[in-house]
């Protein structure tokens, strides 16, 4: 796909995202977001939304949380995926869930997000923590009460390493970095966050122990590409700027994104791991969906899946 004019598109990427790896990986066409009314949703949908949080928007508004980028949270997705297995025949097919892969997720980010941006300190932030992973606990429930027996459910990205959150959050203490220039508080907030997703993952392996229910390490492959970037083909100077953007150390700027007027794309963004600052290139995206399906999700399979949604 890799859009080849260098023109800024309404995706959160320059091009294939990681579903669409891991879909390709398992002899799949690239699935249909599942708003498409014309697409073919034989090989499984895509429910995502760019933007979308783990806990419903009425929560986060009485949280004072009013700027939010969708009202699509988790449950409303799953409402969806529902009614599509209810319009297309998919409940009286329970051989055909069987073995799908479903994933759900990387979801519960966003509201951390939100919440500094609303002036909450770091400790308030992470008070959501338990109600957020509850949120997404309970949405893995709703996907095995359809039919699912393969389930990943990914954690986060060490958002502390993207733009958004070094140019949000920049200090000129030194200390609030790590080694890879990653802001340390916001990636233990993240750690707080997987550890408690991981615990709630092995808990519900426990109540259904005939269900496949995978931890999608999305944290540690991140960081393998953040280590090991140069080898992989990534430029050394950019892995913490954004391809598409524009102004400060992290050509990132909160106020004038990708996509609006004047906002330039670089010249080859293979060479970016970051595509807007938020989201990542198709080629970061093709690395750690390679590591993901190398060294996490494809050993803990049963077989390789026949339908990806």
């Amino acid at each position: 796909m890799n859009f080849s004019q260098k023109k800024t598109t309404g995706r959160c990427s320059n091009g294939m995202l990681m579903i669409d790896f891991i879909a390709l990986e398992s002899g799949l066409p690239l699935l249909n977001p599942i708003k498409d009314q014309t697409a073919n949703f034989r090989h499984g949908a895509d429910f995502a939304v760019a933007g979308a949080t783990a806990l419903p928007v009425e929560i986060l508004e009485n949280e004072k949380m009013v700027n939010l980028s969708t009202n699509s949270s988790l449950s409303v997705q799953l409402d969806w995926m529902s009614s599509h297995f209810q319009t297309n025949g998919y409940t009286d097919r329970p051989d055909k869930l069987e073995k799908a892969l479903f994933l759900v997720g990387g979801i519960g980010g966003n509201e951390f997000i939100f919440s500094l941006l609303e002036g909450k300190t770091m400790e308030e932030t992470q008070r959501m923590v338990p109600e957020v992973v509850e949120a997404i606990i309970h949405g893995v429930r709703r996907v095995i009460s359809l039919g699912a027996t393969q389930i990943v459910v990914p954690g986060n990205f060490p958002g502390g390493c993207f733009p958004i959150a070094l140019t949000i959050f920049m200090t000129d203490n030194s200390s609030a970095y790590d080694e890879h220039h990653c802001l340390k508080d916001f990636n233990n907030l993240i750690i707080f966050f997987n550890d408690h997703l991981r615990q709630a993952i092995l808990d519900l392996k426990k109540e259904y122990p005939n269900i496949t229910l995978i931890y999608g390490d999305y944290y540690n492959a991140y960081l393998w590409l953040l280590q090991n970037a140069a080898s992989l083909g990534f430029e050394k100077n950019s892995l913490q700027k954004a391809c598409c953007g524009t102004g400060g150390d992290y050509n990132f700027d909160i106020h004038i994104k990708c996509g609006d007027p004047g906002v330039s794309v670089c010249v080859d963004p293979s060479t970016y791991i970051s595509w807007d600052g938020a989201h990542l290139t198709q080629e970061a995206y093709s690395w750690l969906a390679r590591w993901l399906i190398d060294n996490n999700i494809l050993p803990q399979l049963n077989w390789a899946p026949s339908l990806s949604v």
